[in-house]
């Protein structure tokens, strides 16, 4: 079929969600929804609307970002905008069901916000919530707001125009695009993605491999999963126009297996790709043939690294090689290889599609366009963001993420994952970019971002991040194996009160020494919450080491809880809650602990804060 044909029919198919004669309910069915009960949901509304023979379509779409306010649901009536819900339970589903899908009252006090140009009395405009407005949505323009399970509805938003438009030029000016757009890879390192297509292209072989990166590991990290679970086939496009620009004729899709979700809705989508030709032989008629395969990988962390990966999916044990030879030369089965991350291969669709001005017009002078960010911690709004490179950690943290939960003070924000590094409140105004991240001793990494507040021990932090690390060591190379071993040791002892002189000397020396001679990046990157934490936040060592406290009264063995006897009413309530029978004391009368039995869980403080306050946290421990 012609393509702009296809087009007419796939507007007609997305007018009939947003321009329908009959109520729409559009239910957010990411694997954050799902989790909060949008199935649950959309299951009451759909019931409901049943049993009382109210006519409504319930349409599944993706993820739209706003975690903090999932289950959201958007309710489309004839002759108004959509209005988009949050935090939507079954017993507020049934409101709307009656008062507004068969209404006339949209509710406004649960209404999140409207799309659209169109004014509803008393609800804002979606794009003025404060979380939405400062971002610059190009990568998640269709996140939450089509069926990602409808290739009709990516077509009708300007869909495979990329695809149609490159196939029509030579592989060189398909390059020359991305060349001008200025995108780099957006899985860590940055590397311009131009340069390595035409590396890989520039090699004589018959045979070529393109692999897309969706082995997304970092702690906290979910941009990957969104977007292949909410708009799938802009990755999948940007797959296509990189095998034709490189000269490749089979791809990739390296995804682990704990994105059961992600997977489903990807082998759907390609499946949907060779109905429509776009996959397959002879690509909308233009003689180019390729095809895509799907490696379910087993969630190592190292196979997110290119040579880890490319040996895992030849069948091997997944452990990095060293390089050179690059992929690009000697790659998947010896062959040259490009791989790109998921969101640069959604980037390549986009710059097709706009061209490389539009993709540029946002973004710093080296870090062009935008990025995506899962915004996670002790923030208020968590969720997937996007913002223009060159936005201040400032103005994602509060701007967008709303401040610190609880009205707390911000201590650090953690970039760029296990590799990354921890950036305390004086870095708040370095722009987001790959030179200036590097500059504060971060890396942008793959887009997570974790915000700790007053209560997080920085040494517990550069702890739990080491420990992650090691725990996901191939175990190939020495100086990762058992130096990260090592600095895991030292840094146990420190937040149990073991804590000797000369431990901050080891560390840094050990941490150099990783660096210096790990065979990959896990390894090399690995010290990086380490040293920053280092850095910037040396007293906090200090004090573990030399007083044997924790300032922010979190490692266990520095702690102890105390009930203080002036405020203590005898209600036995922490009595018999303490799971270890610790606590004692008569009925009405002020209660102690035995500090050898308590293992410090905190459940006795929990119970009574804020209803007494009699219980406390305390470091140095009492005994």
């Amino acid at each position: 079929m012609d393509f702009n044909r296809m087009v007419q029919l796939a507007k007609k198919e997305l007018e009939s969600v947003y321009e329908s004669e009959k109520p729409v309910v559009m239910v957010g069915s990411a694997t954050c929804g799902n989790s909060a009960g949008a199935k649950e949901v959309a299951s009451v509304i759909q019931e409901e609307c049943e049993e009382n023979g109210i006519e409504c379509r319930i349409v599944k779409v993706g993820c739209i970002g706003l975690c903090y306010e999932e289950p959201i649901i958007t309710i489309i009536k004839p002759n108004n905008p959509p209005v988009f819900y949050g935090r939507v339970t079954p017993e507020t589903a049934k409101e709307l069901v009656h008062s507004y899908i068969d209404g006339e009252n949209p509710m406004a006090d649960y209404a999140l916000g409207t799309l659209g140009e169109e004014e509803m009395e008393s609800i804002p405009k979606l794009r003025d919530l404060p979380v939405l407005k400062p971002q610059v949505r190009r990568i998640l323009r269709n996140c939450g707001l089509i069926d990602p399970h409808n290739i009709q509805h990516y077509l009708a938003q300007g869909g495979y125009s990329g695809l149609s438009q490159a196939l029509k030029m030579e592989p060189e000016e398909v390059i020359n695009e991305v060349k001008q757009s200025g995108l780099r890879g957006r899985g860590g390192a940055g590397f311009p993605t131009w340069m390595k297509w035409q590396l890989c292209r520039d090699e004589e072989s018959e045979t070529k491999y393109l692999v897309c990166n969706a082995d997304e590991g970092d702690p906290g990290a979910f941009m990957n999963r969104s977007l292949l679970e909410s708009d799938p086939h802009s990755v999948l496009e940007g797959i296509v126009i990189a095998a034709y620009a490189i000269g490749v004729h089979e791809g990739y899709i390296y995804c682990r297996a704990e994105y059961p979700l992600a997977l489903k809705t990807l082998k759907q989508a390609i499946s949907q790709m060779k109905e429509q030709g776009f996959l397959g032989e002879n690509i909308l008629d233009s003689g180019f043939n390729f095809n895509i395969k799907i490696k379910e990988g087993a969630g190592a962390f190292v196979c997110g690294e290119e040579t880890a990966l490319i040996a895992s999916i030849e069948g091997k044990r997944g452990t990095p090689r060293t390089r050179p030879p690059f992929p690009t030369t000697s790659g998947l089965w010896g062959k040259p290889t490009v791989i790109n991350n998921v969101e640069t291969m959604a980037g390549v669709a986009l710059v097709m599609q706009k061209g490389p001005n539009k993709f540029s017009e946002v973004g710093s002078k080296d870090s062009k366009g935008t990025k995506t960010f899962a915004l996670v911690g002790n923030v208020r709004h968590t969720g997937l963001i996007e913002v223009p490179l060159g936005t201040t950690l400032r103005e994602v943290i509060y701007d967008i993420g709303g401040g610190i939960s609880d009205d707390k003070k911000f201590k650090a924000v953690q970039v760029g994952g296990p590799s990354g590094g921890c950036i305390p409140e004086e870095f708040l105004d370095t722009p987001i970019d790959y030179s200036s991240l590097n500059m504060a001793g971060a890396i942008m990494g793959s887009g997570g971002m974790v915000i700790m507040d007053e209560d997080s021990c920085m040494v517990d932090v550069a702890h739990y991040f080491l420990k992650f690390t090691q725990n996901e060591s191939c175990g190939k190379c020495v100086p990762c194996r058992l130096g990260t071993k090592q600095m895991l040791d030292i840094l146990t002892d420190i937040t149990e009160g073991r804590g000797q002189p000369g431990d901050i000397e080891l560390l840094k020396e050990l941490a150099e020494a990783i660096k210096a001679a790990s065979l990959c990046g896990l390894g090399q990157g690995s010290p990086n919450p380490v040293l920053t934490t280092l850095r910037y936040f040396r007293p906090e060592y200090d004090a573990h080491i030399q007083d044997k406290i924790c300032p922010a009264l979190h490692c266990k063995e520095l702690i102890s809880y105390v009930i203080l006897p002036e405020k203590c009413t005898g209600c036995r309530l922490c009595l018999k809650s303490c799971p270890v029978e610790a606590i004692s004391g008569e009925k009405k009368q002020p209660h102690m602990i035995n500090q050898e039995k308590c293992i410090r869980c905190g459940t006795c403080m929990d119970l009574c804060q804020g209803k007494y306050d009699s219980i406390k946290r305390v470091s140095p421990p009492r005994t």
